[in-house]
């Protein structure tokens, strides 16, 4: 406070004085120079009065006579003293008549401005107290954040837009009702208990919880709810802070699904099945009990998606997901691991009998008919069955095992189950093993040889053409049968390759005979669906044609009734372009497909090949001859009306060549007229033969 300061800190930094003659003009334009309050007359060094500005207002400075005056006649007198350090309030008592008078007008002066400073900061504080309060306001009201403040019985006093925006409550409909106006009714007392006991001794809770909006609807929310206490630590607001995290979870489950389940049939994944599996099987071992694992695959379904489309076969699979689930018990897991393929883990298995009854049911209801899109069509289904702990103890065994299974009840027929037996799992091995090695093989061409097989005309007995009938022998695995090789490559998908390395060892033998002097007849090769189909068939025979200088027509072509069935208008434009090569085109083994009467009308055929199966049962008991007999007639009857020559395949004995007698057979193919053999035989034993055109 002023009046507490020394009298040193209001005083001058220079005493001003002057003597007693000084004119009164002289005075006023010192202390007007030195800006000055006041002056003090000396006589020989002694302050005798003063002289200040209140005193100058009695002076007319217009009057010149009155400012020659000397200061001695205007000054105040006497004067007294203080101590520079004395107190600015203390000085007074010391002074006395005027001279206290112009000391206290000095320090009320310094007062008001001591004050003046003190509101003027006052007023800083107050504005930017109040630019705080109002960035406080804004900021509030622009938060993302719902914010709720009560007073300490938890009445509302304030709610922000954001809060408004969520709940869907007005600001009106708030302020004076509690937070309980939001309540889902998800939560028990015991969870509202729970909250204040840690909201007292924390000063805070923060948690997640389900309110209802105005309109009903429900939401979780991320909550944060802080004690507001005064400087004595009583509690004098609640602020509550929330966030609608409800998109949040429901995305966070969206991607949970994906990660977990199949996004077509809603069934749980690999990685789902996986995990139930993995704790099946720890349940198992504790409680010593057994479960299976049932593999499902359906037959044919490639069709269906070739035939009727994607979407009708998407429909198709949602429906099976549908009635294998109503097949299977409460606790067992159906998923999908993708494409056809399906699964159904068993758990707390009574016994095998369980599993075979689960089994057909399942194959029963996938044998009902389907109604698809418009759409009426049967399916059917294979499944493999492995068995904990027989069939193994992880998961991935049980898996495989029942994948295992699962094939062999496709190669025993389909529409079947299976149960995985140890022996499986050997050949399965052995046929990894075998298809690692024709791979090397197709790769390599080392071990691959080209037999032939004669055609001879059944009137003349001339050799009329050849077959072309590829062998493999294997260094560790011998000779590997056709019936074994040929399948393996279409299934991996080197059946193109190895169709390419026949067509080549073919054209290449070919070309070294006719460089030889020798004429051989025409070669038939076998042209599996994935060659026929693979694009660029005609003009890589064209090239084997001009590389190796074959004739026209000196390598023809051997189909099965199936590679044609589905795609006959795109087949007719191949064969076309074939022909025009002069390359004979035969159908194998014609009778035992998807028949076809129209297609021998309309596709650019040459040959007919009957099936082996009909030649051998000419010669079998009464039933099967009269049946074999009717079909052969019927079939080389056609042939003979369509102009088509008829290849009798399979002729063995000396008596079924007698049976053919009575058919228009233009040539046999079989053991009795000639086996497979090498290159170097055939030249040696048929290539002096007179080759027919």
């Amino acid at each position: 406070m002023t009046q507490e300061l020394p009298i040193e800190r209001i005083m001058q930094n220079a005493l001003l004085t002057c003597d007693l003659a000084t004119p009164l003009s002289e005075v006023a334009a010192r202390m007007a120079e030195r800006r000055c309050s006041s002056i003090v007359v000396m006589e020989r060094g002694v302050p005798v009065g003063i002289w200040t500005e209140c005193d100058a207002l009695a002076i007319d400075f217009s009057d010149l006579a009155a400012m020659r005056r000397p200061i001695a006649e205007v000054m105040r007198s006497p004067v007294s003293g203080v101590h520079r350090k004395t107190p600015v309030g203390e000085a007074p008592m010391s002074m006395e008549g005027g001279s206290r008078r112009h000391l206290l007008a000095g320090a009320e002066r310094l007062y008001v401005e001591d004050l003046r400073r003190a509101l003027e900061q006052r007023d800083q504080a107050l504005a930017l107290s109040r630019q705080n309060l109002q960035m406080a306001e804004r900021v509030i009201d622009a938060s993302q954040e719902g914010i709720i403040i009560t007073n300490p019985n938890g009445v509302i006093e304030y709610v922000n837009p954001a809060f408004c925006q969520v709940t869907g409550y007005s600001e009106e409909e708030a302020v004076g009702r509690t937070p309980a106006l939001l309540s889902s009714g998800r939560h028990d007392a015991s969870f509202y208990r729970q909250m204040w006991r840690e909201l007292d001794a924390h000063g805070y809770w923060r948690g997640e919880i389900w309110n209802r909006r105005k309109g009903g609807a429900l939401y979780l929310e991320r909550l944060t709810i802080t004690a507001v206490t005064d400087d004595d630590g009583k509690v004098t607001h609640y602020a509550a802070l929330f966030t609608d995290i409800t998109l949040i979870r429901e995305n966070e489950e969206r991607v949970r699904r994906l990660a977990y389940y199949d996004p077509l049939t809603r069934l749980p994944n690999r990685r789902l099945l996986e995990d139930r599996l993995g704790l099946a099987i720890r349940h198992a071992h504790r409680q010593q009990q057994g479960l299976a694992v049932i593999f499902i695959d359906l037959d044919h379904f490639k069709q269906v998606n070739d035939t009727l489309g994607h979407a009708v076969g998407d429909e198709l699979l949602v429906q099976v997901s549908v009635r294998l689930q109503e097949r299977l018990r409460e606790d067992d897991t159906l998923a999908r691991l993708g494409g056809d393929e399906f699964l159904a883990l068993l758990p707390e298995l009574g016994g095998l009998e369980d599993v075979r009854m689960v089994a057909r049911r399942l194959i029963d209801a996938i044998a009902q008919p389907f109604e698809v899109l418009g759409n009426t069509f049967r399916m059917g289904c294979s499944l493999g069955i492995s068995l904990y702990p027989e069939d193994g103890t992880t998961a991935d065994a049980l898996v495989r095992n029942a994948d295992t299974a699962m094939d062999r009840a496709k190669h025993e027929g389909r529409n079947t189950y299976r149960l995985f037996r140890t022996e499986m799992n050997a050949h399965d091995s052995r046929q990894l093993a075998l298809e690692s090695a024709l791979r090397d093989t197709v790769e390599s061409g080392e071990g691959l040889a080209v037999h032939y097989q004669p055609l001879v005309n059944r009137d003349s007995g001339e050799v009329e053409g050849a077959e072309a009938l590829l062998r493999w022998h294997h260094p560790e695995f011998g000779d590997v049968s056709p019936g074994v090789f040929i399948p393996m490559a279409e299934r991996s998908g080197l059946i193109i390759p190895l169709g390419r390395r026949v067509m080549e060892k073919v054209a290449e033998q070919l070309g070294e005979w006719r460089l030889a002097g020798l004429s051989p007849p025409r070669v038939a090769v076998n042209l599996s669906a994935g060659q026929f189909w693979q694009g660029g068939l005609v003009e890589q025979v064209r090239e084997l044609f001009q590389q190796h200088d074959l004739p026209p027509g000196q390598i023809g072509f051997e189909l099965t009734e199936s590679v044609l069935l589905d795609r006959q208008q795109e087949a007719v434009g191949l064969l076309t372009d074939l022909r025009e090569l002069g390359c004979r085109i035969a159908i194998d083994d014609f009778g035992t497909g998807y028949s076809s009467l129209s297609y021998l009308q309309d596709l650019p055929l040459t040959t007919l090949k009957v099936d082996r199966s009909f030649i051998q049962r000419l010669t079998g008991d009464e039933g099967e001859r009269r049946g074999s007999a009717a079909i052969v007639a019927a079939v080389t009857g056609l042939a003979q009306e369509l102009g088509l020559r008829v290849v009798a395949e399979g002729v063995e004995t000396e008596e079924q060549l007698q049976a053919l007698a009575r058919y228009p057979v233009t040539l046999i193919q079989g053991y009795l007229t000639g086996r497979p053999v090498d290159a170097a035989t055939f030249e040696s034993r048929y290539l002096g033969c007179r080759v027919g055109a």
